[in-house]
């Protein structure tokens, strides 16, 4: 029976991959310095090193920021031929960690772009990050993760592309959530509410379930700086435009949107999923 060690096992990700690889009949061990241990089928390990020892497979939900000083701790305790799995969410650093570990682990560093709420890996988005032999990581990945989509990407693209999909996400739906919190009278607010706001409202809550941890990390990746300044500049310039009542500037700057958009998307389309995916939330 193959061994996985998961370390951090007490956090969401870290609960979600133990139950994940026990479903899949492997013994699981579990680590965790901050967070207690649950779930039928997880031996608790109280030590570190202990927990890595005898495993085949050691999997990092730490804190990103920790990582790789953790990769660095348990490298060289780990069996020859062994596997050390990543999954944060920022992967610069880590990639440098990773591929300074002793010649006999083999890294595979990947992304699940996916939540502790899914049922199933099927059809979810795993992106893989190449450390040391892209092809033969990406072939475990995918025979220990069987039925996701992989994407590979190298780490400083990856954390470009990820300032966008998380980072900007993440950025305007906490102010969005941080100014909606404030708002005393929110049943009133909820009475008067149409689509677009209950959406974008269920939206910035459920980011709001992650850790403020993950969340800081995520909005701390260097590479947000860039969209970061295009989304403040940008609110900055229509606010302007509207208050000086330069009504063309903003119509012009919603219509080339509108053309961008277009060469990609229907958005006619996303607006019909958009009612679909409300009435399904409304049932």
């Amino acid at each position: 029976m193959k061994k996985v060690t998961v370390i951090g096992a007490g956090g969401q990700m870290g609960q979600w991959f133990s139950k994940y690889f026990a479903s899949k009949g492997f013994e699981v061990t579990g680590y965790d310095s901050e967070s207690k241990i649950g779930g039928k089928d997880i031996i608790e390990s109280d030590s570190l090193v202990g927990a890595i020892l005898k495993a085949d497979y050691v999997v990092l939900c730490t804190p990103t920021r920790r990582t790789p000083e953790i990769i660095r701790l348990i490298a060289k305790e780990m069996k020859r031929g062994t596997y050390l799995i990543e999954i944060s969410s920022e992967k610069s650093k880590v990639v440098s960690s990773l591929s300074k570990m002793p010649a006999k682990i083999n890294p595979i560093c990947i992304h699940p772009m996916f939540g502790p709420g899914v049922k199933t890996i099927k059809g979810q988005n795993i992106i893989s990050v190449p450390i040391k032999d892209a092809k033969k990581e990406l072939t475990v990945a995918k025979s220990l993760f069987e039925g996701a989509n992989f994407v590979t990407i190298d780490a400083v693209e990856h954390d470009k592309k990820i300032a966008v999909i998380l980072g900007l996400t993440h950025l305007m739906n906490l102010v969005f959530a941080n100014i909606i919190s404030k708002d005393e009278k929110m049943l009133l607010t909820e009475k008067m509410s149409g689509t677009t706001f209950r959406v974008q409202k269920t939206l910035a809550e459920s980011i709001m379930t992650e850790s403020p941890e993950l969340i800081e990390t995520i909005i701390a990746n260097p590479e947000i700086r860039r969209v970061a300044e295009e989304l403040w500049k940008d609110i900055g310039r229509l606010l302007t435009a509207v208050q000086e009542s330069k009504t063309e500037e903003v119509i012009n700057y919603i219509k080339e949107c509108q053309e961008r958009l277009a060469k990609h998307t229907d958005i006619n389309e996303s607006y019909k999923k958009l009612t679909k995916m409300v009435k399904v939330v409304e049932k």
